[in-house]
């Protein structure tokens, strides 16, 4: 049986509590395709773990290309100089030499030293006796990216532990204009929390389009929308503005657009199924969709059977090759490929 994941912001959320109350354990895997996680508890541990007074003689940041297993190991293992602990952080770690070797000390770590290991778009591999020795005497985060459609969630779920209610809508533009770069997302937040006035705890789309720079009337998520809605001539207009814009990436569009059109055809098998689903059922089908937008996808589903779907999740297919290159389109712009895309979904 599979184990269970592990709610990596939940995780580092409490990490991150218990370093700020002085709470360490001897060792820390930071690791995953996604550094959002890995540096924040990383950062997180430099700020407290020892005292600015104690930093020259008990704190040392190095990277895995400048340093080799042995000489790790042998200062983690030297005692802190009149202190309670001494820190050891190195960063890129997967790029030391005998990186695997400090499954030795790991075994039996010293309980005054505080062994940071962080690798930013690398993980250890689990089979072998590092990744296996840590899990049982220090901690281990994973952080892996997130997909298109989880990212709307989790910019809800970040903006409420700021203390902020986001609109469903203004989420999913942040998520359409920022992408999966969780660390690109926060620090827009940041941004967007000084621009807000004073007392202010709601974002609305109208923040978003103001603050980050990116305007709903032209977006893929307003595209989707009118094509859920069949509405020919509004989505061949968002077509031809989001194709000319200096910044369009087609395969991002595309990508984006075929996310759609597969919660439809997944949504559309299961009413073939079940005429009146679950709710459980029914956020299955929608998976990263938010309950305020479902009422789209009941249209979507009429104007887009699961034959129909299928048609058009081939028909973005083909525009995701000729999107990155590929020969055989009637048009060879950006603006082109996009309003032709456009309109055969359309006439499907």
């Amino acid at each position: 049986m599979a184990a269970p994941k592990t709610d990596v912001g939940a995780q580092c959320r409490q990490l991150l509590e218990d370093v700020a109350r002085g709470i360490f354990k001897p060792v820390y895997l930071l690791m995953g395709d996604e550094p959002y996680y890995p540096d924040l508890v990383c950062n997180a541990i430099v700020e407290h773990c020892i005292d600015p007074s104690e930093k020259d003689f008990n704190e040392l940041i190095c990277y895995g290309a400048d340093v080799t297993a042995d000489q790790i190991i042998t200062t983690a293992r030297q005692f802190p100089m009149m202190a309670e602990r001494q820190l050891v952080v190195v960063k890129d770690a997967n790029q030391m030499k005998g990186f695997e070797d400090l499954a030795i000390y790991c075994a039996e770590p010293l309980e005054s030293t505080v062994l940071v290991l962080l690798l930013r778009g690398a993980s250890a591999d689990k089979r072998k006796a590092l990744y296996k020795t840590v899990q049982k005497t220090g901690v281990v985060v994973e952080s892996p990216l997130l997909r298109d459609y989880q990212v709307s969630g989790w910019i809800s779920s970040y903006y409420a532990s700021r203390g902020l209610e986001i609109e469903p809508e203004a989420a999913a533009l942040l998520a359409e204009s920022v992408g999966t770069d969780l660390s690109t997302i926060a620090v827009e937040t940041d941004k967007l929390i000084q621009a807000l006035p004073e007392g202010c705890r709601k974002v609305s789309v109208e923040d978003i389009e103001r603050n980050v720079g990116v305007s709903r009337r032209y977006s893929v998520f307003e595209l989707t929308k009118e094509l859920s809605l069949r509405n020919a001539p509004r989505a061949l207009s968002i077509a031809t503005r989001m194709g000319s814009a200096a910044k369009f990436n087609m395969p991002g569009a595309v990508s984006m657009l075929a996310t759609h059109f597969i919660r439809i055809l997944r949504y559309g098998v299961l009413l073939s199924r079940e005429r009146y689903p679950s709710p459980e059922e029914k956020a299955e089908a929608l998976s990263g969709v938010n309950p305020y937008f479902y009422r789209e996808y009941d249209t979507a589903v009429r104007n887009y059977p699961p034959p129909k779907a299928l048609q058009v999740i081939s028909l973005l297919c083909e525009y995701d090759y000729l999107g990155k290159g590929g020969d055989g389109g009637l048009s060879t712009t950006p603006e082109g490929l996009m309003v032709e895309l456009v309109a055969k979904i359309l006439t499907i």
